[in-house]
């Protein structure tokens, strides 16, 4: 979740809008959102994953902060669970952990022995924490993806592990994704819940999906948080040239998705807000007899 422009608030330098829980403008602003995105919950009797906004508070990061002697990822979890108590729908709360580089090219990133004793210090904060499941988020690269989950393996938590992934039908540093989850689920006894894809937009991945149209997938791949522009990663971070697609023409996206690739966590990225939310919501109303969510947790 990025906190946008309408809703004002600063980012910390360091740890991004996981600070901003720690300011009182900053805690109404973050409710505010929040708040859109369970009502839309409650409207349509649906269940909701909602995460921390923490994926750039890792070690290096909270320990170079003014947060620094502070449990943010356990803080965050907390504030979470005050939110919820004002709403009636089944709420899965999660913790959001992400690589160390570039998310988008992969630039930076760790090789895998590296990234298992990275992310450990996250995971731990998080074992400390009142959540339910953790997610993997923005993974573009198999050597910090493997070691992410090694990492994982040590949480008290089931967790969701999701990748940037290019038309081509490959994670950013050119696996495909096919063999990136083949990988990690051999790599691990704990093994993702499952896997899914963010900051895409749907039709990008139905392309993708369809260049890795196995068995493993349609078994293990099981989810999109959407960007609305059709663009490729590394033309995401040019906002003068992001043309998103408004509420409906993105739901129609992810029929056309759901249409070849049937998911079960479906949800909004960059240049998404509530009234997206809330159209995803009227369609996936209507498959929710087809929704079982303890099948994931």
């Amino acid at each position: 979740m990025r906190v946008s422009n309408e809703f004002g608030g600063i980012p910390d330098k360091q740890i991004m809008n996981a600070g901003l829980i720690y300011d009182a403008v900053g805690r109404k602003i973050l409710s505010k959102i929040y708040g859109q995105y369970l009502q839309v919950a409650q409207d349509f009797s649906l269940p909701i994953l909602l995460m921390t906004n923490t994926r750039r508070a890792n070690k290096e990061r909270v320990l170079s902060s003014v947060y620094r002697d502070k449990n943010v990822m356990s803080d965050y979890a907390d504030f979470l669970r005050e939110i919820v108590t004002a709403y009636k729908c089944e709420v899965y709360i999660g913790g959001y952990i992400g690589c160390k580089g570039d998310g988008y090219t992969g630039e930076g990133c760790l090789l895998k022995e590296e990234a298992a004793g990275f992310h450990s210090w996250q995971v731990e904060a998080f074992n400390r924490s009142d959540i339910d499941f953790i997610m993997a988020s923005l993974m573009p690269t198999l050597e910090e993806s493997v070691g992410m989950a090694i990492a994982l393996e040590n949480s008290n938590f089931p967790y969701i592990f999701s990748f940037m992934v290019r038309e081509e039908g490959v994670i950013s540093d050119g696996t495909s994704i096919d063999k990136a989850i083949r990988y990690i689920d051999n790599a691990v006894q704990k093994k993702p819940l499952c896997y899914m894809a963010n900051c895409i937009h749907p039709r990008i991945l139905k392309n993708a999906l369809r260049r890795n149209d196995t068995t493993l997938i349609k078994d293990r791949f099981k989810g999109i948080q959407a960007n609305a522009a059709y663009l490729a990663p590394e033309e995401l971070d040019r906002p003068s040239k992001t043309k998103s697609s408004d509420a409906c023409d993105l739901t129609k996206e992810m029929i056309a998705l759901d249409n070849e690739f049937p998911l079960k966590i479906y949800g909004g990225c960059c240049g998404t807000d509530d009234t997206h939310i809330r159209e995803f919501a009227k369609w996936l109303h209507t498959k929710r007899k087809s929704f079982d969510p303890k099948r994931l947790f």
